[in-house]
Parts: C-alpha cells; structure tokens; sequence
C-alpha cells in the first residue's frame, strides 16, 4: 500500500524534495487485475471492537486505532473533506448517554450496600455481646448459607455435584462441637464431614465420582473448618472482644486498602486475578491494620500490649488479602462476578467471607500464643 500523496495514477510529484534533490515521475502503475486493492483498503477501515484491558486502558486511544480514519488522506492520496470517515467506514454512532440513577461504583449500588453492611454489623454486634450461643447460630447460620452458594456454584458453571447434605450438617455441628468442645472436637467432626461425603455421594453414579468428592472436601474445609476458629476464640472468657477485635481488624484491613488504592493506586498488585487491587492499597491495608491492632491489643484484650497489635494486624493484612484473592480465583475460574445475590450491593455470603475465613486462624492462633487460649 502506498500511502504517499502522489501515489494515484495520472498525479504529478513536485519537481524536487526538500533535501533538494530532484525526483522524476514514473510509470504509472498497472491498473489492478482483481479486487484485492478494494478488500485490502475495506479491511484496513472497518471498525473493530473496542476490547477495554484489565487496567482500564486509554479508550480515546483505542478508539483513534480502530475507529474511523482522522480527518485527512485516503489510500487512494486524494485529501478527504472535513468530516468524512473515508470509503468503507462505518457511520459513527452516537454514544448513549448514561440514564440517571443511584451512586453506584464498580457495578454496585452503594446506597444498598452501605444500608447491608450496617444492618449485618448491627446483628453481629448484637448477637456478640447478647448471649455467645445467639452468636453460634449465627455463625452456623452464615456457614449453611455459604456452603450452599458454593455448591450451586459449582453445579451451575461447572457440572460439580458435592454432595450439600452433608455438608451442612456436618459444618453445623463442626462449629457447634468446636465451641463446646475446643479444636480437638472440630477436627473430629472435620472427619466424619468428608467421611459422610464420600458415602453420600455413593449412591450416585460413579462418573466423577473422584471430582465431586474433592469438590465436597474442599467445600468442608474452606468454609465451616475455617469459620470454626471464630466460634473457638468466642469460647475464651473474652471471647467476645476477641472476636470483635478479629472483625474491626479485617474490616479495618480491608478499608484501608480501598481508601489508600482509590486515592494512590497506580501499580496492579495481581491483575490476573483482580485488576482493582494495587500495591499502594496493600500498603494501606498493612498500616491501618497495624494501627488499628495496636489500639485493640491495648484497649480490648487482655493482657495484650501493643507492639503484638502490630503484629497481629501485619498477618491480618496478609491473610485478608490472600483471602481475597483466593475466592477471586475461584469466581475467576467459575466464570462470575459473585457468588450470590442474597446481600443487595455485596452479593452473596462468600463474597462477604472472604476475608474473614482466612482470617480467624490466623487471629486465634496468635491470641492463644500471646495471651493464652482462655
């Protein structure tokens, strides 16, 4: 292709260049024996879509590459009037303007998901330090949710079929025997959970029989194993500051990040698998957890000084944002956004938990190391 201004046939080039030297005319080229000239210049102005990168790249300059052709030159050399796309371009279409609506971000309706977010905290809250066992049912009530979200999840994308029976009831009992009984209890009933989904998937056609019994092991594990921590720490005599101070953490963690990475962020911490995250949240996650775990350890347990805040809010940090990213691979994989719809603006529960299930071991073993386990 020859996109010089006297390439057309019949065009007469200047009589010298500005480096002065003199240019004489040649030929004009051969007339073309096929269309091949036509489908070249049809293929190189058609419009292409406009694929946004994980980043959020320049859509002006994307839009410059494969919109219509600038104002300017044809193929041909013949100069274009103002306005004109060019041979073979598709008329511009008007952009749609967004109708009006609630604030949202990222998709979500922040008007509903701050009116959730408050009304879990209030119930958390009040169960906490109500009566413990008001808290239990809540915590099996969130882990049957949860289990149940997962495993239609995973039938629905991708044709795994874990057995939910006795998943459920194996997790409530597991987080029941865990606070009455102590961890030696929640690893027994740990046990028995993958035993019986073995056996309940039995009855069932052996085809991916091996598949569906993995999914049911990793199902037990991930979220009443780990969500058992919270009722152990809740078994303490403090049990209920130690809990609080496990949630104002990861929250905290959590927040920090948000606030420091729509504020600073500018390099993706793991854009595979959440292109919002950045290094400069992560930072911001770690120091308001450090400082938000200095002030629990001194004020909210006891026996606790306040360097051992800062490091129960560096692990805090860490495990939140593994969890994180975690649940981010598995939706990644599942092909979705959430795992529910059951919290208007959050999701579903496991969007919720996250965090939190990484979490709660992590925060129970380094209070039972630094002040004891009751």
């Amino acid at each position: 292709m020859n996109d010089s201004p006297w390439g057309a046939a019949g065009a007469s080039p200047p009589a010298s260049s500005p480096t002065g030297y003199a240019f004489r005319p040649g030929p004009a080229p051969r007339p073309s024996a096929g269309p091949a000239h036509e489908v070249r210049d049809t293929a190189q102005t058609r419009p292409m879509p406009i694929a946004s990168d994980a980043g959020g790249g320049d859509q002006e300059e994307h839009g410059d590459r494969f919109g219509p052709r600038p104002e300017g030159r044809q193929h041909g050399g013949a100069p274009l009037p103002p306005g004109d796309p060019g041979p073979g371009a598709a008329p511009a279409s008007p952009v749609p303007a967004s109708p009006p609506g609630r604030a949202k971000r990222g998709g979500r309706d922040l008007g509903a998901a701050i009116a959730v977010g408050v009304g879990l905290g209030a119930v958390i809250l009040a169960s906490l330090f109500w009566v413990k066992d008001v808290f239990v049912a809540v915590i099996v009530a969130a882990v049957v949710v949860g289990l149940w979200e997962l495993t239609t999840r995973l039938r629905e994308r991708r044709g795994v079929r874990a057995p939910l029976v006795p998943l459920a009831a194996g997790g409530a009992v597991m987080v029941v025997a865990g606070y009455l009984r102590g961890a030696e209890a929640a690893w027994t009933v740990m046990a028995l959970t993958c035993l019986g989904v073995l056996l309940w998937r039995m009855a069932q056609s052996p085809h991916d029989y091996l598949r569906d019994v993995t999914a049911g092991v990793f199902a037990a594990f991930y979220v009443p194993f780990l969500a058992t921590f919270v009722a152990l720490m809740l078994a303490a005599d403090d049990g209920s500051l130690r809990v609080l101070t496990f949630l104002l953490l990861t929250v905290v963690s959590d927040t920090g990040a948000y606030a420091v990475g729509y504020r600073f962020g500018r390099r993706k911490l793991a854009p595979r698998i959440s292109p919002g995250k950045t290094r400069e949240g992560l930072v911001g996650a770690v120091g308001f957890a450090m400082a938000a775990g200095a002030l629990c350890t001194h004020f909210l347990i006891d026996g606790g000084v306040w360097w051992q805040g800062l490091v129960l809010g560096l692990a805090v940090a860490a495990s939140a944002t593994l969890g994180d990213l975690g649940e981010s691979m598995i939706k990644r994989d599942l092909g979705i956004k959430d795992m529910g719809r059951l919290l208007p603006g959050h999701g579903g529960i496991m969007d919720r938990l996250d965090s939190l299930l990484p979490t709660a071991p992590v925060v129970w073993l380094l209070l039972v190391l630094f002040v004891g386990a009751s």
